[in-house]
């Protein structure tokens, strides 16, 4: 587990803020995964600001994507922030932008 690896959490009446921080691994990836299963149900809207991550490492990635089908029958929009958004993000939330 990347030691430094946290979340804060805000959530407010209809929203669930989590600020992820440090360094994303495959068991950063299960504790947000786990995060966002025990809050989202009662959330319209999960945002997951990426902008406070240091790095991404190729595991935690992969697994956090090949697992985001756990949480998508939630009726909660997830949406990714932040620097780090596009990388982090399943392919099917990512924003594209250009023409």
């Amino acid at each position: 587990m990347a030691s430094n690896f946290k979340i804060l959490i805000h959530k407010n009446s209809e929203s669930l803020h989590l600020k992820l921080m440090g360094e994303f691994d495959g068991t950063s990836a299960h504790e947000l995964l786990e995060t966002i299963k025990g809050h989202g149900s009662r959330m319209n809207k999960i945002f997951i600001h990426t902008s406070g991550l240091r790095a991404i490492f190729p595991f935690g990635k992969t697994s956090f994507q090949n697992n985001f089908s756990t949480i998508n029958n939630l009726s909660t929009s997830v949406i990714f922030t932040g620097n780090h958004a596009n990388q982090l993000a399943p392919e099917e939330r990512r924003i594209h932008s250009g023409a």
